[in-house]
């Protein structure tokens, strides 16, 4: 039976119920501030979030891999799993602009949350059957420096490069050149391509956090916690010269939220596996199936956005203005309750999945 550390289960729960958060108020033009991501540099509570998730897929695959043998079965079971969840990308990309059917192929969103998490994962996952840890470090520290050069350093269209949103970015520039208007702005993706290649240091540093919590060594929860305050701190030095930036998956923004990342998955595991505390189950339901359940949500917000009780108004308009909005409250507050109720309803069917024991592997 397959060692289970409490902690991770719990984090990967809390961290799909605050992606569900963040993408799901009531409305969108009253949002607390901590719930909307930073403008362009800089981070709030809600850039951390993603990088949080790619970080425990780092975590799980040294849980899931750390046993088996880089042959042909294994690369099938790792490109198998990186082809769903690339195709349910896909899928959502396609579905948000075209229900019922397919209207305008050309504003389709080729790039997302679970296509780079597919590539991420893939990536990470033949990296850690093929290397130890020692040259794993290489590889964080060739993608995050090589990352930094590329877009400070080199020359772009004869112009130096910039770390504003246009026209003179490389990760924006490759973006459109690769993707056109299969993207999430005109002049930008979040999820974009060469961007790709820091987020999977994102989660080379949780694979070296799944190795400290399968490692025998004692005082696990404060060596996760020293290299979690390391990472902040050379991460905000490092925003000195090369900002801290989510659209941009900057280096600094990579050290910054894989050192929050540390403590947090520290605290929870000193509380849970280390003092016993029994709390969180909920999230670990959540946690048991994290991808069946962001897609559910992910795919119903877009149904209930799209489907019309009117010409005015969509099932999502009706519910929040006729269940959340009050005289007595502020419509931020209203919005936000309306996210929360959202969270109780997918926590209520992670727990239902969970009593049936219904995983859906993806």
């Amino acid at each position: 039976m397959k060692e289970r550390i409490i902690s991770v289960d719990i984090f990967r729960g809390l961290t799909i119920v605050l992606m569900i958060l963040v993408n799901t108020p009531g409305t969108w033009t009253d949002v607390y501030a901590p719930l909307l991501h930073a403008e362009w540099h800089g981070y709030t509570p809600t850039d951390l979030v993603f990088p949080f998730f790619l970080f425990i897929v780092g975590t799980s695959i040294v849980f899931a891999y750390r046993n088996k043998t880089p042959n042909a079965a294994t690369y099938k079971k790792i490109s198998v799993r990186t082809l769903k969840l690339l195709g349910l990308g896909l899928f959502l990309g396609a579905f948000i602009v075209s229900f019922p059917f397919i209207r305008d192929f050309a504003d389709i969103r080729f790039p997302g949350v679970l296509q780079r998490i597919g590539v991420v994962f893939f990536f990470t996952a033949i990296l850690f059957l093929n290397l130890n840890w020692k040259a794993l470090v290489g590889v964080c520290l060739v993608l995050l420096l090589g990352y930094w050069i590329w877009l400070g350093y080199i020359p772009l269209n004869g112009m130096e490069p910039s770390f504003e949103r246009a026209p003179n970015n490389w990760a924006n520039y490759i973006d459109l050149k690769v993707f056109g208007t299969h993207m999430y702005k005109a002049d930008y993706d979040p999820e974009g391509l060469l961007s790709t290649l820091p987020s999977i240091a994102t989660a080379l540093f949780g694979v070296f956090t799944g190795l400290i919590l399968v490692s025998k060594k004692k005082n696990k929860e404060w060596i996760m916690a020293g290299m979690g305050i390391l990472l902040i701190l050379l991460g905000n030095l490092w925003d000195l010269t090369f900002p801290i930036n989510k659209a941009l998956w900057t280096s600094s923004y990579v050290l910054v939220t894989a050192g929050w990342a540390s403590l947090f998955l520290s605290a929870i595991y000193f509380l849970t596996d280390v003092l016993g505390f029994r709390f969180g189950s909920i999230f670990r339901y959540a946690g048991a199936n994290a991808i069946t359940v962001y897609f559910l949500s992910s795919f119903i917000t877009s149904l209930f956005y799209q489907l019309r009780v009117n010409q005015d108004t969509s099932v999502h308009g009706w519910l929040f203005e006729n269940l959340f909005v009050h005289d007595f409250m502020a419509l931020k507050l209203s919005s936000l309750l309306y996210g929360l109720c959202v969270i109780g309803f997918y926590l209520l069917v992670a727990y239902v999945m969970y009593r049936k024991k219904i995983f859906i592997k993806v």
